[in-house]
């Protein structure tokens, strides 16, 4: 599969919250999406601004580390699972995991390499990088280009 990039440089929360908003608008109504990053580097900040856009309270939107899923409902439903606590797929599997895939949901994976053999091929990617204590470089990786462009050009106008 090919896998059309967008790089985008954030210089504030403000800037990684707009990032967040775009990229939930220009997604289908089922998606999933791996997000990357280090402690601290804005994932749960960018899950909130994905919430915001969906008519969810971004103030509910908590980082999932201890309870592994969050499930929030707006215009579209968004389910915000952190992996790291669990040991492999066969754990995943064992959770139902693989059913957040299936349902009519944007399905955020912290962690995902711990479990890429269930993994979606059509599976979408957020890495995030701290360049600074302010700044970052967002880098999105999308199976459908239309996507891309979509938040690029959402980005561009703002």
């Amino acid at each position: 599969m090919q896998y059309s990039t967008y790089i985008f440089d954030s210089y504030s929360v403000s800037d990684t919250l707009r990032f967040g908003r775009a990229f939930a608008d220009a997604l289908p109504e089922q998606a999933a999406v791996a997000l990357h990053g280090t402690l601290g580097a804005g994932k749960t900040l960018l899950v909130q601004g994905m919430a915001s856009e969906l008519d969810i309270d971004p103030q509910i939107v908590t980082s999932p580390t201890f309870v592994i899923c969050n499930e929030y409902i707006g215009r579209k439903t968004l389910i915000h699972a952190d992996v790291y606590r669990l040991n492999d797929s066969d754990d995943f599997l064992a959770i139902g995991g693989d059913e957040w895939f299936q349902s009519h949901a944007i399905t955020l994976i912290e962690w995902a390499e711990k479990i890429d053999d269930c993994l979606p091929l059509n599976l979408y990617s957020v890495s995030i990088s701290q360049c600074s204590e302010s700044a970052r470089q967002i880098v999105l990786k999308s199976p459908c280009e239309e996507v891309t462009d979509a938040v690029s050009s959402t980005l561009k106008a703002s």
